[in-house]
């Protein structure tokens, strides 16, 4: 198990920290903190504040993903999704929201925005070299293996 410290920001003692809305959920609900309804209107993005900073072991990104409800319902997701938070950053976590909707969409106060799961990373070292070893499929980018 990893560790992972949330420090609630002053004037946001009424907004939830993260938490798994289920038990075997694997992003924990994240919650806005905006200080009055916020109105995104269609094609519209914002960022949205949700009271809280976290430390979390080097080990560990926090990915940024919409709810599925919000989605489906009112076109209401991330931008840059998933959203990375990388281990070292001690501000404010905020969410890129846009409406890809039809209708205007109020973000109210403690509403639930978006999901944040956590994710181990891999320690890698970089290797510069002068050939890569071949492969079959060499160098078929998008669309290579037909429709």
């Amino acid at each position: 198990m990893y560790p992972v410290k949330f420090k609630r920001l002053s004037g946001n003692e009424d907004i939830p920290l993260p938490r798994r809305m289920s038990e075997w959920a694997a992003g924990f609900d994240l919650h806005a903190a905006v200080e009055q309804p916020l109105v995104l209107s269609p094609g519209e993005r914002a960022l949205i504040p949700t009271g809280f900073a976290m430390a979390m072991p080097p080990q560990l990104e926090a990915q940024i993903r919409p709810r599925s409800g919000l989605a489906y319902k009112h076109g209401i997701t991330c931008l840059n999704s998933p959203g990375t938070i990388d281990a070292d950053y001690r501000g404010e976590v905020k969410v890129l929201l846009v409406n890809l909707g039809s209708e205007p969409f109020t973000i109210e106060r403690g509403e639930r925005i978006a999901q944040m799961v956590f994710q181990t990373v891999p320690a890698v070292s970089i290797e510069e070299c002068d050939e890569l070893p071949d492969t079959e499929r060499g160098t078929g980018g998008f669309g290579h293996t037909g429709v």
